[in-house]
């Protein structure tokens, strides 16, 4: 009796042992909102400080945009008596600073352009491993009742067995299914240690244990109801969907600089002002150093023409570029718009009829079985059945919202 009493008293603190370290397990996660994933990743990825790097280049060339030739300093005899120090320095028209400042400023005005394509890059790459995050725990969640469940129902058929009540078939049968769903959940959980790595990541940390604030499976009824309202305000036409987007915008901005280069490549062929000090008398002279004027003239014509035609096909390269991000982004607008809508109406399926039917499948077949009026094979159709729609259900749910992310990336949002 003290032997069974010690031996139950053990099974007690083990299981009390078992539950502090789940719970601690538990606590060690980090549970993070998607706002909060999203601010992490806009501090600390590397593309965007990149791209900060990159606009405060083109700021520091266009400062630098007033950059007058190198003066010669250079030594002469026009006496031909002594020699004597000199310096001259060409200058450009005005117009040829102004049409570079222009181009700097260009510059700067895509190297921003491209940070907000980085940004939004990085959003969306942040929200597709938030939701690939909670894809794999609703799909643990989900595997672990259905391991559960298959348990049971292998311990039971075990007895049944025992008892002479179930043939052999029907035990290996129970066994096999049994395993398979073991099978399944490891593996579910394995994605889900690499969605757990992949937003650590982004986020800067990829050992962090992560965890997502929100159930997948409990957004679908109201993803369900918010479906129409988003469908109804989305824009049919491409041209008027895609005005916001930002890789739009650079490849426009790139047009604007490569125009730019045009006329700063024509500014260039007009003369410049040549201005020197330089000895120009004899050593008894009273006034030796004068100055003197002069123009460069630009008689090397081959040499422009060329910087000409180079330009010109940069900015014709550049306005084909746009027309192909156009041609892109309108061709992947109307893909991400035709799978919002089909996903939506498969979900709003699922969440009125599918889902409800499952869970009466599941309940119906337990109850008409322990109730002798099902078969086992009955038993195990339904269940798969039943859990084919649940999982078809969370697959429908991600794979809206994925078409929800790359609509709202594709629209600059």
């Amino acid at each position: 009796m003290n032997f069974l009493n010690i031996k139950s008293g053990g099974c007690w603190l083990l299981t009390l042992v078992m539950l502090a370290l789940c719970s601690g397990a538990a606590r060690a996660q980090t549970v993070i909102s998607l706002d909060s994933a999203e601010a992490r990743t806009l501090r600390r990825h590397p593309r965007l400080r990149q791209s900060a790097q990159e606009i405060e280049e083109q700021r520091a060339l266009r400062r630098g945009a007033f950059a007058p030739a190198n003066p010669d300093f250079l030594f002469s005899a026009p006496t031909g008596e002594m020699w004597a120090p000199g310096v001259v320095q060409t200058l450009d028209l005005p117009n040829v600073y102004r049409r570079q400042r222009q181009v700097a400023e260009a510059g700067i005005s895509l190297a921003e352009r491209n940070r907000d394509v980085s940004r939004a890059s990085v959003l969306r790459d942040t929200r597709l491993a938030y939701l690939s995050l909670q894809f794999a725990e609703a799909q643990v969640r989900q595997l672990t009742y259905q391991d559960s469940l298959f348990r049971g129902l292998r311990l039971a058929t075990e007895r049944l067995f025992t008892a002479g009540e179930v043939t052999s078939l029907q035990r290996i049968s129970t066994d096999a299914e049994a395993r398979q769903v073991t099978v399944l959940l490891q593996q579910a959980t394995a994605d889900r240690q690499a969605a757990q790595r992949r937003l650590g990541l982004l986020l800067g940390s990829p050992t962090e244990p992560l965890a997502t604030s929100t159930d997948l499976s409990r957004t679908g009824a109201e993803l369900a109801q918010t479906a129409p309202a988003l469908l109804g305000g989305l824009p049919t036409n491409d041209s008027t969907a895609l005005a916001g987007s930002p890789a739009l915008a650079a490849a426009a901005q790139n047009v604007t600089l490569s125009q730019s280069g045009i006329s700063l490549v024509r500014a260039r062929r007009t003369p410049a002002l040549t201005v020197g000090y330089q000895n120009q008398a004899f050593e008894n002279s009273a006034l030796r150093y004068r100055f003197q004027f002069g123009v460069s003239l630009p008689i090397w014509f081959w040499t422009y023409r060329s910087q000409l035609q180079a330009a010109t096909a940069r900015a014709r390269a550049a306005s084909y570029q746009l027309q192909t991000q156009q041609l892109e982004l309108s061709t992947q607008y109307a893909q991400a718009l035709a799978d919002t809508r089909k996903f939506a109406a498969s979900l709003a399926y699922y969440e009125q009829t599918g889902l409800p039917q499952s869970r009466a499948i599941i309940s119906q077949s337990q109850r008409l079985f322990r109730a002798g009026e099902a078969s086992y094979l009955q038993l195990i159709l339904s269940l798969n059945q039943a859990f084919a729609i649940q999982n078809t259900y969370l697959t429908t749910i991600r794979d809206y919202r994925q078409a929800v992310v790359e609509l709202n990336y594709l629209r600059g949002e």
